[in-house]
């Protein structure tokens, strides 16, 4: 049952900063970052201790169990859970044998037959959690086979938008409570609906939080992403307060629109799930439209009848596409969601990326990437199962996340450097990065989970987002 959040403050602004005050390299100027976050042990270890097992992370993607007996493994710093789809729904389950405690899964698999049996002594388990057999059972004591004692430890589960999450604490406040605003924003473009065209994964080496850092503003796209750069036509940094500026001002309103779709191409190719090539199509499909003489009101034309077109073709296949015209009314589209602590979604039109960051060690960790489409079914096409794992510097990546990972490693060695104690923000592009990380040192001062709660409503927000009050 969903908890009530209770706003009203448990501690006091001057109890606030004082548990805040004990947080080491903690976030004082807010437009300021200490260099020693990303690579210090001590703070890592504490991210370990505070941060982790108290916020829902996602363990998978729900087609990841999409059958009766369906399992995979989620793995968290030294931590291990069992997420297993079970004839009464999808449950998770702490990974380790009640013998003598040996992890009982390793990846993925089916359960349904065998249940899971640990591989030193043979003991079973159901995919309830239910012990079902001891080998030689006569020859402990009766007190150890206690039934309820033998059965895996749950750990709890919630699902929202096609995804399974998990939460090491049993009195966090719930997955709706934590996510906020951003569970209807998205939920309107029915994330639920969308399969795995492609997954991909890899250790970078990098601090995950500069691994989260890089997909939160999007200042770098004009020398990290020229391709894309070189295709737009605003410029969201101009002198215009009321708006992005057109650069391209002696294109009239078709070269406008043909340079969009050129955008469009380049970035179904460089990132696939943000704009699927079947909906570069339809906007190619579109190249003899009417369109109004001022470029501007031909992008507001041109737009809405290819979100039109997207949603009815879709549904014309049997796709369940949202309408895009009426999700973008009802909250405005923005380009990248954050979902605290370590997952973004990705939407454009009808399709998403995804991103899920873990930390290794303090200068490692793991990066994945999804192309996320609704695909109508086709018994031919073999069920995305597991990521295609490459070195962070393959030349296979899709072109965009390649030039972020150029980055990454080059920023986490710079970050050592002498003299450079802090990251300067801009406190209206870079705001979400400030954001974050405030809240995860009201994390590690173990602040009232409520107040936490209310700070992610705050946090998980969209592409560069404001430095904004997030309540500490």
């Amino acid at each position: 049952m969903a908890m009530t959040l209770d706003l009203n403050r448990s501690t006091t602004i001057s109890d606030d900063e004082t548990l805040l005050a004990e947080v080491p390299l903690r976030v004082v100027d807010q437009e300021k970052i200490p260099s020693r976050r990303y690579y210090d042990q001590a703070f890592f270890d504490l991210e370990r201790e505070k941060l982790w097992p108290h916020v829902w992370q996602v363990a998978c993607r729900l087609e990841e169990v999409a059958e009766v007996g369906d399992y995979v493994e989620y793995k968290i710093l030294d931590r291990s859970v069992i997420v297993v789809r079970t004839k009464t729904g999808v449950k998770a389950f702490h990974n380790a044998c009640r013998h003598r405690g040996l992890t009982l899964v390793e990846g993925a698999g089916n359960c349904k037959t065998k249940g899971f049996v640990c591989p030193f002594h043979g003991w079973r388990w159901n995919m309830e959690g239910e012990n079902t057999f001891v080998f030689g059972k006569q020859i402990f004591s009766e007190e150890l086979l206690d039934k309820a004692e033998l059965s895996l430890v749950p750990c709890r589960l919630e699902t929202w938008g096609g995804h399974a999450f998990i939460n090491f604490d049993d009195d966090a406040p719930s997955l709706l409570d934590s996510l906020g605003p951003v569970a209807e924003r998205l939920g309107i473009r029915n994330p639920e609906g969308l399969r795995m065209e492609w997954w991909y994964a890899t250790e970078l080496p990098t601090n995950w939080k500069l691994a989260m850092e890089a997909f939160m503003e999007g200042y770098h796209t004009m020398k990290t992403h020229p391709q894309l750069q070189d295709l737009s036509a605003f410029n969201p940094y101009g002198p215009d307060a009321d708006g992005p500026t057109l650069i391209q001002k002696d294109l009239d309103s078709r070269g406008h629109i043909d340079l969009f779709t050129r955008f469009l191409a380049r970035l179904s190719s460089g990132m696939a799930g943000m704009v699927h090539s079947s909906e570069v199509k339809i906007a190619e499909s579109l190249a003899d439209m009417e369109l109004p003489e001022d470029p501007m009101a031909a992008y507001g034309v041109f737009l809405d009848r290819l979100k039109t077109e997207i949603h009815q073709q879709g549904v014309a296949n049997g796709l369940p596409i949202p309408d895009l015209n009426a999700a973008d009314i009802a909250n405005p589209h923005r380009t990248v969601e954050f979902l605290f602590p370590h997952y973004f979604l990705l939407p454009f039109y009808g399709s998403m990326s995804a991103y899920r960051i873990r930390p290794l060690t303090p200068e490692t960790c793991l990066f994945e990437i999804w192309s996320l489409a609704f695909l109508p079914d086709d018994p031919a096409r073999e069920p995305v199962k597991a990521p295609i794992v490459l070195p962070y510097d393959s030349p296979d990546f899709p072109e965009i996340p390649r030039q972020d990972y150029e980055n990454l490693p080059r920023q986490q060695r710079g970050l050592h450097a002498v003299g450079f104690d802090y990251m300067r923000l801009s406190k209206e592009a870079e705001g979400l990065i400030s954001n974050y990380n405030r809240l995860i040192d009201g994390y590690l001062a173990e602040l009232d989970p409520a107040k936490l709660a209310k700070a992610q409503h705050l946090t998980n927000d969209g592409f560069e987002h404001p430095i904004v009050d997030i309540g500490f």
